[in-house]
């Protein structure tokens, strides 16, 4: 798909000191895109679903200051962040109650100082090897074009012998990554769904086929390789989407023998996310019908709607027996 191209920036004064504020600022003006240099982002919509949509066509370049980083299980041992928010549209995403009613994209451009934090905590763990997530609150490859910091993550870890990136995205706009030696330290996971799925709620994001393409040239450039298969969900003829998902992916990844892991996690929803999804996307189709599910526990003190346990368990073997009956070489790391 093309470039995510922003309505407005605005810039933080403090963003210019960098390079990558410079650069960034610079193709924002060859595209002609409204700028204002300001440490306050304005959005003015007249209600909250107008400052919503706004939100999502405007970035804000500034710098990411954070010093001890969060852990990230069971993805990896931390996250950290090039961005905050992405331009898609999922409207189940869980973030859709932690950013507030204006989540506009945050792209952080003091890359050299976000890299040294990193190497700290690498450094602290030594001699074990220390795992990175960077994609716990964004997409980075749907930003990369603005920045190109996930590009340089990918050399950074290349020569950490004691560090590994995971990459998650939804995006196919990879080739800046496909040329990098890369040294097997970075992973690159690509959230993937039916056609159902990513097409009736997963809005301003790459495509099925787009996606499954992406990663066969992620694998052509033998990066490590995962897939998130999320949200799963139970509708009619999901047995025989699931299906084609996976019997695609085996055909596009033939040539591709070494180990791909997959991550499984079912549809849930809080009643807090209910109400705000049902605000910003009235004639959705996600089923947020209570009585069709059960109530699960929630790591971060909320309780969440999950599948019964009878379909929660239909749903875990059907795809884990597809994934294994098509991949040797894979390994399921979780179902949740």
């Amino acid at each position: 798909m093309k470039n995510f191209i922003p309505d407005k920036a605005y810039i933080d004064p403090r963003a210019l000191k960098y390079d990558v504020g410079q650069i960034s600022v610079n193709h924002l003006k060859e595209l002609n895109i409204p700028i204002e240099i300001s440490r306050k982002v304005v959005i003015d919509g007249k209600n909250s679903l107008e400052n919503y949509s706004k939100s999502k066509k405007t970035i804000y370049l500034t710098v990411n200051k954070q010093k001890k980083l969060k852990p990230c299980k069971p993805s990896a041992d931390y996250q950290f962040s090039l961005s905050s928010s992405c331009p898609g549209h999922c409207e189940y995403c869980y973030l859709q109650t932690t950013q507030g009613e204006k989540p506009f994209m945050k792209v952080f451009v003091n890359i050299d100082e976000i890299l040294d934090v990193i190497k700290t905590h690498i450094d602290n763990n030594h001699p074990n090897i220390t795992t990175f997530e960077c994609g716990s609150i964004t997409d980075p490859v749907a930003l990369e074009h603005l920045t190109g910091n996930l590009k340089k993550c990918i050399e950074f870890f290349s020569n950490s012998e004691n560090g590994r990136l995971r990459v998650i995205t939804k995006y196919d706009n990879v080739d800046s990554f496909l040329n990098i030696d890369h040294n097997n330290h970075t992973k690159f996971r690509f959230s993937i769904n039916t056609r159902y799925v990513i097409n009736n709620f997963e809005h301003n994001t790459s495509s099925f086929e787009e996606r499954i393409m992406a990663s066969k040239k992620i694998s052509s450039s033998q990066y490590p390789l995962g897939f998130i298969i999320a949200p799963i969900m139970i509708y009619d003829n999901w047995k025989t989407e699931y299906k084609e998902l996976i019997i695609k992916l085996k055909k596009e990844l033939k040539d591709y023998n070494n180990p791909i892991t997959f991550e499984l996690i079912q549809h849930r929803f809080t009643s807090t996310a209910k109400e705000l999804i049902l605000t910003r996307f009235p004639k959705t189709k996600l089923d947020l019908n209570e009585d069709n599910r059960q109530l699960k526990w929630g790591p971060y003190g909320k309780f969440k709607y999950v599948y019964p346990k009878e379909k929660s368990s239909e749903l875990k073997e059907y795809i884990s027996n597809l994934i294994y009956e098509n991949f040797e070489n894979s390994t399921i790391e979780y179902f949740t």
